[in-house]
């Protein structure tokens, strides 16, 4: 299970807000599976619609990749002025020619105040944030990236489009299916003629 619970005030959402199915990824902006499957997760977006919301927390492992912690925490300055999926999308297209003054690079090609960018009071408090997004993920039983979560579940399918798509659509049905027999629920127990025929045990 996911913990802690989507926050719209705590995480970055990309779609509707209100899409009844809710993709959270665990990620690492430097690993290069991470890297692979981001553009499945835009191909995702793209064909599921306003039916969507993805959510990305940070799980950074610098003990592996070199730039992880700092591309995280360049992520959230950047959220700080409302460019959060502009440097996270910049960190994964140029992930192969990170270096440490990339991300400083990418603010201004985004057009970020740099000045606040490189704020280190920010600094800090984005690190924090970070920190969260990370054991977040220990608490949700997260051991690699990529790892996913659909409305709360685990996802144990395979990282491509296919997968992730048919995940998805099954999930949706479901929703779909418990709201038909809530419907349906709810009209049998105001309707006397159902009431007949499905009595109450």
């Amino acid at each position: 299970m996911l913990q802690p619970s989507l926050d719209p005030v705590r995480d970055h959402i990309a779609g509707d807000a209100f899409a009844p199915l809710e993709l959270v990824q665990y990620g690492d902006l430097q690993c290069p599976s991470c890297a692979d499957i981001y553009p499945f997760i835009k191909q995702l977006q793209d064909m599921m619609g306003d039916q969507l919301k993805y959510v990305f927390r940070h799980f950074p492992q610098p003990q592996l990749h070199t730039y992880a912690l700092d591309a995280a925490i360049a992520c959230e300055m950047a959220g700080l002025q409302s460019r959060f999926w502009h440097m996270h999308d910049m960190i994964f297209e140029n992930q192969q020619r990170l270096c440490r003054t990339s991300f400083l690079n990418f603010a201004r090609e985004i057009d970020l105040d740099t000045d606040e960018f490189t704020n280190t009071q920010n600094h800090r408090k984005m690190s924090r944030k970070v920190i969260s997004d990370y054991e977040s993920g220990i608490r949700s039983g997260v051991n690699a990236t990529p790892t996913f979560f659909i409305n709360g579940l685990r996802y144990n399918g395979t990282n491509d489009i296919e997968g992730l798509l048919t995940a998805c659509r099954f999930k949706l049905l479901q929703i779909v299916e418990e709201k038909i027999s809530t419907s349906f629920l709810r009209t049998r127990y105001s309707d006397p003629a159902l009431i007949r025929i499905f009595p109450v045990a």
